[in-house]
């Protein structure tokens, strides 16, 4: 998978680099503020066992 990604990135192996760092930083960010905080409700961490 990530070979194929890697092969496909156009340019030479600096510009290969900062690609790939944008596109993980990118998928990063795509979780942290768009499917985690969709996921956080139905997640249990709320519920507390201690009383």
């Amino acid at each position: 998978m990530y070979a194929w990604i890697w092969r496909r990135l156009p340019g030479r192996l600096p510009l290969r680099i900062i690609e790939a760092v944008l596109l993980a930083a990118a998928v990063v960010a795509l979780l942290w503020f768009g499917l985690f905080p969709l996921l956080g409700p139905l997640l249990p961490f709320d519920d507390v066992t201690v009383g």
